[in-house]
This record gives C-alpha cells, structure tokens and sequence, in this order.
C-alpha cells in the first residue's frame, strides 16, 4: 500500500521561505514519478510541481507558471523523500499543499496521479 505523509508546512510571512518533505512507503520510490498539488479555499486542486524518476539520461521536472522561478522540487531517493523548496512566498500561495505519486517512470501527460497524500496546510500572511 502506497502511503505519502506530507510535512513542512506553516505559517510565513510574504517574501519568506519553507521547505515541504513528503515520505512515501509501498513501493519503489525511485522508480515513480512525484509531484506536488495545492489547493486553495474554494478553488479546484491545482498542479503545483512534478519531478521524474532518475534515469540514464537525467530526470526532468515541470512547474506551474505561477511558481516558476520560486519554487523547486527536488527527490532523494536514498531516504524515498520529495521536496518542494518554496521562495518568495505569496499571499495566493496559501493552501493544502498534497504529495502525489505517479503510475510510471515519467511525469504523466494527462496530470493523473493515482496516489495522494492528506496534505499539509501553508500558510502565507501579508
């Protein structure tokens, strides 16, 4: 059974940093890709981050718009953890931020993600 227990989430103020660790169980870690969603009050879940698996020819990652530039997901498949590095946090960055885990090597076409975690709630004051 696939599990991700997300954490690292709080309160900051505008302008500051977190960082968010997610720790997956059940399977092979370093063979899925990983990615990040968030989802705001009253708004629909939202792709955050994604990383691939690590291959032969490196591993590739994908960014929504508005976190480009800000935000950086990193993977360590040693301790099977995912990072999400959030910088110059934004109000509109305040939401359950939830760790998925994909259904293959590579970051899926379609967004599907068949595995969640329960999420963990940031916080950005202004």
């Amino acid at each position: 059974q696939v599990q991700l227990v997300e954490s690292g989430g709080g309160l900051v103020q505008a302008g500051g940093s977190l960082r968010l660790s997610c720790a997956a169980s059940g399977r092979a870690f370093s063979t899925y890709a990983m990615g990040w969603f968030r989802q705001a009050p009253g708004k629909e879940r939202e792709f955050v981050a994604a990383i691939s698996s690590i291959s032969w020819s490196g591993v590739s990652t994908r960014y929504a718009d508005s976190v480009k530039a800000r935000f950086t997901i990193s993977r360590d498949n040693a301790k099977n953890l995912v990072h999400l590095y959030m910088n110059s946090l934004k109000p509109e960055d305040t939401a359950v931020y939830y760790c998925t885990s994909g259904a293959s090597h590579d970051i899926p076409v379609d967004n599907t993600w068949p595995y969640w975690g329960q999420g963990t709630q940031v916080t950005v004051s202004s």
